[in-house]
């Protein structure tokens, strides 16, 4: 299964599309998530730079706003122009508004700033196929007191998200090229958290797999799971 990362690019961070593209190349991976904030959108053609690097370009939006109200109007404005919606976490009502969405496929960085997760919300992200992030930024880029924390936060997240088989997805966050970091680093990460090498590599894989099911929705053919326009319906 390829092993795709979710970026934030320029104006988001400081690395354009195309230079993390080139990188993520590099590091072996076959896709980038192209997730900037729904404030910092950008401009650039997927297909092109796809073509340019020999890696899967994925349009996609990270929503960000202050309450689950002015984020459930971004989402509904997002989700039909993205392949993949996720929601920036990191309250306890943004969390559960995300985690009891159907139309979010991923609740980004839950444990940032004020927010926590509980067996409530892992339960409601098991049954909404809402994908938890484990956000590695801090515990790659931090040091001292505030990577001990991050490790605990991440220990406590995978052990809920375990225990109720709550679907995931793994990033670095990257938000310039040079943070990427080459799946066997991640995997070295997770293992602090108490993951195996397989289990960041099944969340790495997560992205694509969200990716192939929103553009199958998306596309013309598409009318339910499972069901596609043939060539009478098209004729008709």
């Amino acid at each position: 299964m390829p092993l795709y990362e979710g970026v934030h690019a320029h104006p988001d961070g400081d690395s354009t599309v195309a230079r993390f593209a080139a990188t993520a190349a590099e590091y072996d991976f076959d896709g980038v998530v192209v997730r900037n904030h729904s404030d910092a959108t950008a401009d650039y053609d997927a297909e092109r730079i796809g073509d340019e690097y020999g890696v899967d370009v994925v349009e996609a939006i990270e929503v960000r706003a202050d309450d689950p109200e002015v984020a459930a109007g971004h989402v509904g404005n997002y989700r039909p122009k993205q392949t993949i919606l996720a929601v920036h976490g990191g309250t306890n009502a943004l969390n559960r508004f995300a985690v009891e969405s159907d139309r979010v496929d991923v609740l980004a960085h839950p444990m940032r700033g004020r927010g926590d997760f509980n067996h409530v919300l892992a339960k409601a992200a098991a049954e909404h196929g809402t994908r938890v992030e484990f956000d590695l930024s801090r515990v790659l880029r931090d040091d001292g007191g505030p990577r001990v924390q991050a490790l605990q936060d991440l220990r406590k997240l995978r052990e809920i998200v375990e225990q109720y088989d709550a679907p995931f997805v793994v990033s670095a966050n990257p938000h310039s090229h040079l943070q990427l970091r080459a799946p066997r680093e991640l995997a070295a990460v997770g293992e602090t958290i108490g993951f195996s090498a397989e289990q960041i590599r099944e969340g790495l894989e997560a992205w694509v797999v969200l990716a192939e099911r929103n553009r199958e929705r998306m596309s013309d053919e598409f009318i339910a799971p499972g069901v596609k326009r043939g060539k009478y319906e098209e004729e008709s």
